[in-house]
């Protein structure tokens, strides 16, 4: 009886070990492992070595720039593979980590380049934040993908493949009736001095009451000699040339300063009231990351 039951279970450690094996292929994707989305540092992030250094920054200050004047925010990526994912499944990641656009206004658009996919996995794709998609369409972004940038790609120039391709997306874009972008700020810096113009001011007020106050009283009455004498004119014309005349010609200074200093400190102030603007000049300035922009799955992929 138990040499007719272990046949019985090696059978039943056979179906087991099948079963197991067919659950690990069944695995969706995203049960598998998967590629990471790199942390966003930049305009352009190659992680495959293929743009040299001038060449990103090209494609940086370009973005940079039209960031600058629309505000919408346009990132790329290329990278190795996307496998096992499809490019799509991929991108979608990408948008939800970075964020590109504006937060409401959803003007984000993402550019991504997987030079070893295979065909199926698709080699390339535009992903589209919810706010572009009125101009910038699904088959404009398959256009641009299979006219402008695949043409490059097949010579191997992937420098102008992207060039163009972000170019394309620029002119699709300007024709979205957008917020307009927030200005850059024109606020010049100040000196540390004018931190301590408001206490010098009042140092100054005092110290000529002070000094007025001390003439005042060194001249009054009881001092010796006749007014006839030098020294008595002296004082007694020191003394009035101090008197309620002095004292408007300080209130005149005072004046003077404190209209002068209110207006110099107000006009400093003022400028320093303008918003930043968080994202990079013509020049390919500071980066500030994504805006928050939200994505909904829109847009192409393609092969060259």
């Amino acid at each position: 009886m138990t040499a007719l039951m272990q046949p019985k279970r090696f059978v039943w450690a056979l179906w087991a070990l099948a079963l197991a094996s067919l659950c690990w292929l069944a695995l969706p994707a995203s049960a598998q492992a998967l590629v990471a989305v790199p942390a966003l540092t930049a305009r352009v992030t190659d992680l495959t070595g293929t743009l040299t250094a001038e060449q990103r920054n090209a494609l940086e200050a370009q973005l940079a720039q039209y960031e600058q004047q629309r505000g919408s925010q346009i990132f790329v990526l290329m990278l190795p593979s996307t496998a096992p994912e499809t490019i799509d499944q991929y991108s979608i990641r990408v948008a939800d980590a970075w964020k590109a656009g504006r937060k409401s206004v959803d003007d984000g658009v993402i550019m991504l380049i997987a030079k070893d996919n295979p065909n199926d996995l698709r080699k390339m794709r535009i992903e589209l934040g919810r706010g572009v998609q009125g101009s910038l369409t699904d088959a404009i972004s398959g256009r641009i993908l299979r006219d402008v940038m695949a043409p490059y790609f097949r010579n191997g120039d992937f420098f102008g493949g992207i060039a163009a391709g972000t170019a394309a997306v620029q002119a699709a874009m300007n024709n979205e009736a957008l917020p307009a972008p927030n200005l850059p700020s024109t606020r010049a810096p100040h000196s540390d001095l004018s931190d301590f113009l408001p206490l010098l001011f009042i140092v100054f007020i005092i110290a000529m009451v002070v000094i007025m106050e001390g003439r005042r009283r060194f001249s009054g009455p009881g001092l010796p000699g006749s007014p006839n004498e030098p020294r008595s004119r002296v004082l007694t014309g020191q003394r009035g040339r101090i008197g309620p005349g002095g004292f408007g010609g300080i209130g005149g200074i005072g004046g003077g300063i404190g209209g002068g200093l209110g207006g110099g400190l107000g006009g400093g102030w003022g400028r320093n009231d303008g918003g930043g603007f968080g994202g990079g000049g013509g020049g390919g300035g500071g980066f500030g990351g994504g805006g928050g922009g939200g994505f909904d799955g829109g847009g192409s992929s393609g092969n060259w």
